[in-house]
């Protein structure tokens, strides 16, 4: 089933300042070859439900790997079963 989720991920108990974290997740996303744009509060991610899942979990894994203790992540999702639909159509019908 395909998705555009909406993921953020914090690592807790790592200081004020979680960039540096956030950089090591920015390239496993990047490496994972699916569609996503970063944005302020997260990043957005189109693919198969398993494929973004899997990703949350090697991001997840990597930040363990870093010594982050407790992770939390949210992750908003939506289908569409009528139509194929990318996150460039989302957009682009806001403009008809």
């Amino acid at each position: 089933m395909k998705i555009i989720a909406d993921l953020c991920i914090v690592p807790m108990g790592v200081g004020p300042s979680v960039s540096a974290y956030v950089r090591e997740i920015r390239t496993i996303i990047e490496a994972s070859g699916l569609v996503h744009v970063m944005h302020a509060n997260g990043t957005n991610i189109e693919g198969e439900m398993a494929a973004v899942t899997t990703l949350v979990e090697t991001c997840c894994a990597r930040l363990t790997e870093l010594g982050v203790e407790r992770v939390f992540c949210t992750m908003v999702f939506s289908t569409r079963t009528d139509k194929p639909q990318s996150m460039a159509d989302k957009l682009a019908s806001l403009d008809q």
